[in-house]
């Protein structure tokens, strides 16, 4: 599950361009390394210094959210909708930590399952290979949800973190949520 990001691969490469272009459609990137990847919430000009958490996959996260939820990833990336706080989070990190929230939810560091909570997902991505990425979605969007319920700001962002991961396991566990699609939170994805 764990594949670090390493920028000299092509394809790891490849993939960052493809986020650029599905998040702002028609704006040319400048390079890999530009002051451009802050927009999008980056900590700095170069967005591969802030995988080491997640690894790749939070960028396949945040691709598969941008183009699989196009209306909810602009909203969230444009912080629109509801009271937003002076100090927010920032998006393209903000994704890295749900991927790395949800690993750990789902203990897939584990040789075997440790957790009832991880079955039942184990058991849903058996049937749905895209799973994980439709509960990342779902996680981005509860995450933003509690934020504004709270009015948060960017010293609280650990805390909605622990509410949004408590709110996703609690969804997972109910008897009717057979599929991330039964989630009552995925309602909120458009």
């Amino acid at each position: 599950m764990k594949v670090y990001f390493d920028g000299s691969r092509p394809d790891h490469q490849e993939a960052l361009r493809a986020l650029w272009s599905a998040t702002y459609p028609g704006q040319e990137l400048h390079g890999l390394i530009s002051d451009q990847w802050k927009e999008m919430g980056w900590q700095g000009r170069d967005p591969s210094t802030d995988f080491r958490g997640a690894g790749f996959i939070s960028l396949e996260n945040l691709l598969f959210f941008a183009k699989t939820f196009s209306t909810s990833f602009q909203r969230l990336l444009k912080k629109q909708g509801g009271k937003r706080a002076v100090w927010e989070y920032p998006f393209a990190v903000a994704g890295v930590n749900i991927t790395f929230m949800i690993m750990q939810m789902l203990d897939l560091d584990a040789s075997k399952p440790r957790t009832f909570i991880r079955s039942v997902f184990l058991q849903m991505l058996s049937e749905n290979e895209w799973a994980f990425d439709l509960l990342y979605c779902v996680a981005f969007v509860v995450m933003d949800k509690q934020w504004l319920e709270r009015n948060a700001t960017y010293m609280e962002f650990n805390d909605v973190l622990k509410s949004s991961r408590a709110q996703l396991e609690r969804e997972l566990l109910m008897d009717d949520v057979l599929r991330i699609e039964d989630m009552p939170s995925y309602s909120l994805l458009c």
